[in-house]
């Protein structure tokens, strides 16, 4: 069985998402970025990034979102998450959660984990990085509005891999300082994304988790 290391409110729904959208048999293990689980051995030993998620397999563990999104879509191909007949639109589905990963959420985390590009005693350049997210967030959704989102999934007609993740990250959008109204098409796939039961299961998983 699957085991997804967590933490609320991080990218780890996106996983989670597409593990129950898979109907996967899976388990959940919280970590409480509170507490400073992520720096403890024991979670070090699962992977030693000290991040999450983490997807712990018969074959090893998995990081990284992309690389976890492609793999439950295989696993699970009856579920239909991802065009795996198709090598070209296999590639589009992997380049866009890539820029989400490498872009979206890079610009994202400069409001709350600057210490990792410059040393946390340079109050000023983490300032200056906080001050940059609400417009380097917006810029990297505006992509997304404009170009990405194919509509009314993100590759067109048929619901992918790509959805939760765009999904996850539009989550954060009010908190990084955006005005959601500028992103009109990306705020209808958040409302029609909140309304799937595999989301809904999700979420209130993770809320009920009293980890």
């Amino acid at each position: 069985m699957l085991n997804l290391f967590y933490a609320a409110h991080t990218c780890a729904l996106a996983s989670h998402i597409a593990l129950e959208e898979a109907g996967a048999d899976y388990s959940l293990t919280r970590i409480s970025f509170a507490s400073n689980d992520q720096r403890k051995p024991e979670f070090l030993a699962v992977n030693p990034k000290g991040r999450v998620p983490a997807l712990v397999t018969g074959r090893g563990v998995l990081t990284e979102t992309p690389a976890m999104l492609a793999f439950i879509a295989q696993q699970f191909p009856a579920a239909q998450l991802a065009p795996l007949d198709d090598a070209f639109a296999f590639a589009q589905v992997q380049a866009f959660n890539s820029y989400l990963c490498s872009t979206v959420h890079v610009a994202h985390a400069h409001r709350m984990r600057g210490y990792r590009w410059v040393d946390a005693g340079d109050t000023a350049a983490i300032a200056a990085m906080q001050a940059k997210v609400p417009q380097s967030v917006y810029e990297g959704f505006a992509l997304v509005e404009q170009g990405m989102l194919a509509g009314p999934w993100v590759m067109g007609e048929v619901y992918t891999i790509c959805d939760p993740y765009l999904f996850t990250l539009a989550q954060w959008l009010e908190a990084d300082g955006v005005d959601v109204a500028r992103l009109p098409r990306v705020a209808d796939h958040r409302r029609r994304m909140g309304e799937r039961p595999a989301v809904q299961r999700a979420l209130a998983a993770e809320l009920a988790d009293p980890a």
